[in-house]
């Protein structure tokens, strides 16, 4: 199975994940809040959040996290993958949106417009 890896640590804070997937899934409009991946900043580094099955994020934390200045549990970092809590939603339906990978096959186009290679495609 295939998944996304996102790597924090080189991730630029560009945003280029959330435009390409807003295009995607909604031609000719550039809207980062219908986006299906959301970059969050906390400590000096980047954190692309995927919402969806794709993303294989572990709980690894219980503490409190600041982004952009606001106080969340450490489970914002994973939460968007979770079915039971959903976090990203479309701002005029409130549709819960996740990642469809960008089709059958996946081609995500986060992936590919990822300038510094944060996001990549693994195999399980």
């Amino acid at each position: 199975m295939k998944r996304l890896k996102i790597d924090h640590e080189i991730c630029i804070g560009c945003r280029r994940c959330e435009v390409a997937c807003s295009l995607k899934h909604y031609p000719g409009s550039v809207n980062p809040e219908k986006s299906r991946i959301r970059v969050f900043m906390a400590d000096d580094l980047f954190y692309p959040v995927v919402a969806g099955p794709f993303n294989d994020a572990e709980c690894t934390s219980k503490n409190m996290v600041s982004i952009q200045g606001r106080q969340y549990d450490a489970c914002v970092i994973c939460r968007a993958s979770c079915p039971i809590k959903p976090w990203f939603k479309e701002p005029e339906t409130q549709v819960n949106l996740k990642c469809d990978f960008c089709g059958d096959p996946p081609d995500p186009d986060c992936v590919k417009w990822c300038p510094c290679a944060a996001i990549t495609v693994v195999e399980e």
